[in-house]
């Protein structure tokens, strides 16, 4: 368990004329203490997003090099991984996830390491892993490439979430390394329903569907209960707000499995997170395409505590301006709109994200309480934005140092 505060490591996107915006995340990540890691002679997991195909919001390739690279110079073998998803997308299998992630650029050339997807061929190479203080989720179903690593990183692009949230460390953690099975599980806490009255027929739910769950009868979209795996996917596709959980807490639910199954994946072995706060789009990069973002770039947060890590990225974009012409501000904009005061909450009113952090906390996986510091490494390059000023009533009471 953290007792005290836990260390977060800032800089933003600013850059002078020599340095490249990949040397300074390499400076700050060293700073935030990775090399401390021994990493000599052991495999080092990178998790990361390859993005879906059409989706142009994920992380560059030119990020993961930079990580890999420090990696290699503290004499680790690092590899990038992620995890086949649960939907039918362009990731479905190793075979096309691999296709996509070469796609959208990541390859021996640009990252300078090879890539392993976690789960294997078909989502089904996994591991059974126990969870410390786990409540929901004694067991966590874990692809096995993933625990197989000696030291675990994750790559994180922190953005919006239609289930979640946000998408941000634990997101990338626990949902990204679960194999089908793990996904599964953690999605089965609640299957949505439609209201036939806000229902258009429009049949965006449909294609968006991850387990063929929906039909339609006399122009209505019908949702198979026994098929629906409860991914959430139709939630955010409907603009018509025709289509929400039975199941009141399944989003809390949700938050606090992805939660259980980090700690499953980072406990007893030696982790580090890095989040870049960028192109934050309104959902998650799971989609085949990315609205504008609803909030302006901020920069990279680095820790080994992904709570902590996770707490600072949301307290910054939480205090940070809505960006025009974006799916939050056409929310805040509408008269009859009901205002949550939470950036996240008013992009997608439906999502519940604070429970993930106090769970998170409660099992152990890391503290909420965190300092701030901008690196002095780094200081000439970066500077403290308005976003990451600590308002009245934030949701901790954090500090910078």
């Amino acid at each position: 368990m953290f007792m005290e505060k836990s260390k977060v490591y800032f800089t933003d996107f600013r850059t002078r004329v020599g340095v490249s915006l990949t040397e300074k995340l390499q400076r700050l990540i060293k700073k935030a203490g990775i090399t401390d890691i021994d990493m000599d002679g052991k495999f080092v997991a990178i998790k990361m997003h390859f993005g879906e195909l059409g989706n142009l919001s994920y992380l560059r390739p030119n990020y993961a090099k930079a990580v890999a690279d420090v990696v290699k110079e503290c004499g680790g073998k690092p590899f990038l991984t992620d995890c086949n998803t649960l939907y039918p997308g362009s990731r479905k299998n190793a075979l096309e996830h691999l296709d996509c992630a070469n796609i959208n650029g990541f390859n021996t050339i640009t990252t300078g390491c090879q890539i392993i997807i976690g789960d294997g061929l078909r989502g089904t190479d996994d591991i059974t892993v126990p969870v410390r203080n786990g409540e929901y989720c004694k067991e966590a179903y874990i692809g096995r490439a993933v625990m197989d690593a000696d030291i675990f990183i994750s790559l994180t692009h922190f953005k919006g979430h239609e289930s979640t949230g946000f998408g941000g460390a634990i997101k990338n953690i626990g949902m990204g390394c679960g194999s089908r099975a793990g996904k599964m599980q953690q999605h089965n806490s609640g299957k949505p329903i439609v209201h036939d009255d806000l229902c258009r027929g429009c049949r965006r739910c449909a294609k968006e569907c991850g387990s063929d769950a929906i039909t339609y009868e006399n122009g209505k979209a019908v949702i198979n209960q026994d098929i629906c795996k409860g991914c959430g996917r139709c939630i955010g596709a409907c603009v018509f707000d025709a289509i929400e959980n039975q199941n009141w807490n399944a989003n809390e639910i949700l938050g606090r499995k992805m939660a259980e199954y980090s700690q499953a994946v980072c406990d007893g072995r030696p982790t580090f997170h890095i989040s870049l706060v960028r192109d934050i789009s309104p959902n998650c990069d799971c989609h085949g395409e990315n609205d504008a973002p609803i909030l302006p770039d901020v920069g990279i947060f680095a820790s080994f505590d992904p709570v902590a890590l996770d707490q600072a990225c949301v307290d910054a974009c939480l205090h940070a301006t809505p960006m025009p012409n974006s799916q939050l501000s056409d929310n805040l904009a509408d008269p009859h709109w009901h205002h949550h005061h939470d950036n996240f909450l008013d992009s997608n009113p439906n999502v519940r994200w604070k429970e993930t952090l106090e769970h998170a906390e409660k099992i152990g996986l890391g503290t909420s309480d965190y300092s701030l510091v901008i690196a002095p490494v780094v200081a000439d390059l970066c500077t403290t934005p308005v976003a990451l000023s600590a308002p009245p009533n934030s949701y901790q009471n954090n500090s910078q140092s």
